[in-house]
């Protein structure tokens, strides 16, 4: 890929658990599934070579613990995933603006988070028609220039749309 393009990461977090009612929709962990699809796309993005300079996640149970799975199969100290509580239950204008935040030393930025913000999220940037991303689906993006601030809807080209039950 080219020195003066950006990549954007957009994942919906791994299946979670509904077992115990009494939990809140914030606190719902990953189930078995999510806890075993979590790490192998990690060990996914790993053999492609992509190491996010920044991982951004909801701060819900089952997002920030997809995030951390992640974070350990690319090799990122757990301290450098960023909770941002604004992910959660955000809007896809709320989060294109936390995007366009990002310094301009992150050229390669990963958002976890919640459908259907991420799917609605990924086909507004990249002008797709993706219907769903499934738990655990990944959408690379990549968009022309250097600086986040000038991310563009409909910019983005498809680099990959990955998912734990696609086949090679």
């Amino acid at each position: 890929m080219q020195s003066d393009a950006i990549r954007l990461l957009i994942c919906r977090h791994a299946k979670s658990s509904w077992q115990d009612a009494s939990l809140s929709d914030f606190d719902r962990p990953l189930n078995k599934r999510g806890e075993r699809d979590a790490p192998e796309m990690g060990r996914r993005l790993a053999h492609q070579g992509i190491r996010p300079d920044l991982i951004m996640t909801s701060p819900a149970a089952r997002a920030l613990a997809t995030a951390l799975h992640y974070a350990r199969q690319l090799g990122i100290p757990p301290e450098q995933v960023q909770r941002n509580p604004a992910q959660y239950a955000a809007s896809v204008p709320e989060l294109i603006r936390l995007v366009r935040t990002v310094g301009p030393g992150v050229p390669t930025l990963m958002l976890v988070g919640h459908n259907p913000e991420s799917t609605d999220l990924a086909n507004e940037l990249g002008g797709l028609r993706i219907d769903n991303i499934p738990t655990g689906g990944i959408v690379a993006l990549a968009f022309s220039g250097r600086s986040w601030t000038d991310l563009a809807v409909g910019a983005g080209t498809l680099l990959f749309f990955d998912y734990p039950k696609k086949q090679e």
